[in-house]
Formats: structure tokens, sequence, C-alpha cells
């Protein structure tokens, strides 16, 4: 047994397969399989219910990324697109058991490597989480993305601490999207409002708690690299949420154009059926802002809100309904 590792306890062939009575490197490794747990059969023989719900997680199946921008497409185009796209790049995203526990998931083709030398690891978000969401949440969460670390990082949480082990592992639920699913970490699980703050009971259900406690910009991806390389610039966008158009909310710009999947022939024949800035639940949170500290910072100064002049150029017609025009207070 090397260490105290169980799972070091076992023969390597016990997963990665392989002949161990061979006497040379190149026949042992002969049928040797390099990522093991990319069949989640391997760490279910052990992990049962683990190996049974992560079939339908999010992190493991994509459909996040299909359920994003399958309306945009006729049905002939969600077919080509299933066929073409989704299986042989957006699923090439899914992360197997062994990219959070044993080695940090390829992107792009690179990889940070063993998390701790062969050991498996309950769990290292600095070396998972920011893999693969290192474009946008992870270096904003952290402030390494040129601005304030979030509140909740400088105090020490990371990660799992709001998004637990069963929302990594999946209930066994098949969910299309995150937003299906009821049990994902809301501010008001830990911070309960109890009425007692003016702001907080004038603007709930109006505006998101990102809306006041975004502490600034965050990335905007415009363009999309599948196409002519992406292009991020930092920016901070008030508008109505698209899922209701009734919350105010921070806004993300979505890269999606409408040639886009041009080269797999499909020219998004209902691109406009979406807008192409989406709410999100920026992760650079901070009690006191601009907006939390004067009301004029959004009733007067109408500070980061989406407005005409600034909606992306041929964009979706579905971004001017997330316009909002706020009123000055009545004093």
């Amino acid at each position: 047994m090397i260490g105290k590792e169980f799972h070091l306890s076992m023969d390597c062939i016990a997963c990665h397969q392989g002949n161990k009575l061979a006497k040379t490197k190149e026949k042992a490794h002969q049928g040797r399989i390099a990522r093991p747990s990319d069949n989640l059969k391997t760490c279910g023989i052990c992990h049962i219910t683990a190996g049974q719900n992560y079939a339908k997680a999010l992190h493991y199946t994509s459909l996040g990324q299909r359920e994003g921008v399958k309306h945009r497409f006729s049905a002939a185009e969600l077919k080509t697109f299933d066929q073409k796209v989704f299986e042989k790049s957006c699923r090439s995203c899914h992360a197997s058991c062994g990219s959070c526990h044993v080695k940090s998931p390829p992107v792009g083709g690179i990889t940070t490597g063993l998390l701790q030398g062969h050991k498996f690891v309950k769990k290292n978000e600095g070396k998972t989480c920011a893999s693969c969401h290192g474009g946008r949440v992870y270096p904003e969460f952290t402030g390494e993305y040129g601005g304030t670390p979030d509140v909740h990082y400088q105090k020490g949480m990371m990660c799992n601490d709001c998004h637990n082990k069963q929302e990594m592992h999946g209930d066994g639920k098949l969910y299309k999207s995150k937003n299906d699913v009821k049990d994902r970490p809301k501010c008001l699980s830990c911070h309960q409002d109890k009425g007692n703050q003016v702001a907080h009971t004038i603007h709930k259900d109006k505006v998101s708690c990102q809306g006041c406690h975004s502490s600034g910009q965050y990335r905007q991806c415009y363009s999309c690299h599948a196409v002519h390389g992406s292009k991020a610039e930092p920016g901070f966008i008030l508008g109505l949420n698209p899922r209701d158009r009734k919350t105010l909310t921070t806004l993300r710009v979505i890269p999606t154009i409408r040639s886009t999947f041009e080269p797999n022939g499909i020219k998004m024949e209902n691109f406009d059926a979406l807008p192409n800035y989406w709410n999100s639940p920026v992760h650079n949170i901070k009690k006191r802002t601009n907006r939390t500290r004067s009301c004029d910072a959004c009733h007067v100064n109408k500070e980061g809100f989406l407005k005409p002049e600034g909606l992306i150029k041929d964009g979706s017609k579905e971004n001017e309904k997330l316009i909002y025009d706020i009123k000055p207070i009545s004093k």
C-alpha cells in the first residue's frame, strides 16, 4: 500500500487495466486506459449511488450548453447541431470523476496535471473548478480579473461551501439546465432577510442580490471563439432578467453571433428567439457598493444600465426587451 490513500492499496489494473504480469513496459501497458473514470462504471463499482447519479448530472451531460442555444435552431438545424457540434465539441467539456478527484480536466488540451501525486482528493477548487470556470467565474471570485475579491472568498470560503457535494454529483434526475435544479445555492439560504432593512423591503422581488451587491465590472465576452476569435472586455450591465422580464439583475453578454455555426451548415433560423444578454449571478459580491451607498447611482445616474446605444451590433431583437428605464425617486 502506497501511503494511506485507500485507492492506492488497489492494483493499477483495477482501474487502468493493462497486463501486470508482463515483463516490459510496452507489454504491460497494452490495453491500458489512461482516463478510466471516463467510463462511470469504473468508479461505480464501488461508488454505486454517486456513479448512478453523476451519469445524469449537468457536469457530465453538458446539457446546459445545449439548452442555452437550441431555441435559436429550426428542428433540422438542431439535429445537425446534435450530430456535428454538441457531441463532438460541447460534450468534450464534460467532467469525469477523475477530473475533480485525481487530475485537473483538460481545457483546450491543456491540464495542470495530477492534483496531489496520484492520490484521490476530496476537493481542490483551485485546480479543478478553476480549470473549467477560470475564464469568468473563478477569476472574478478571487479578484484576479482586475477587481476586488468576492467578500466570501476574502472570508475564506471556496466553491464547495455553496455548491455542495450533492449538487456536483447530481441527485439522479436529468436536468436540462442549472435553473431547473430546485436546491441550487441561493443568497437567502444563509442571509435570512428579516425585512429589517428598508432597501431590502423596497427592492424585494424587483432586484436580484447581485444587482445591488456586485462590486463592479466582470468579464463580458464578445464574438465567438468558434469562428472569429473571442474578445473579452470588463463591463457591468444591469437589465431585466430574460427569464421573467420583471427582475432587474446583472447581465452577461452571450457570445453567440449569427455566423457562429455556419461552418457546420447552421444559419440559426430562429436566432432572434433568444437575447444576447443573459442573467448572471456574478461572483464578485460586496456588502457595500456604489448602489448600496447611494440611491442616485441607479435612480439618477443610471450607472451600468443597458441602453439602446449600448446594445451589441447585429444582435438579437430580443435584446431591446431587456432595457429598463429606471425612474427617479419621488422625494
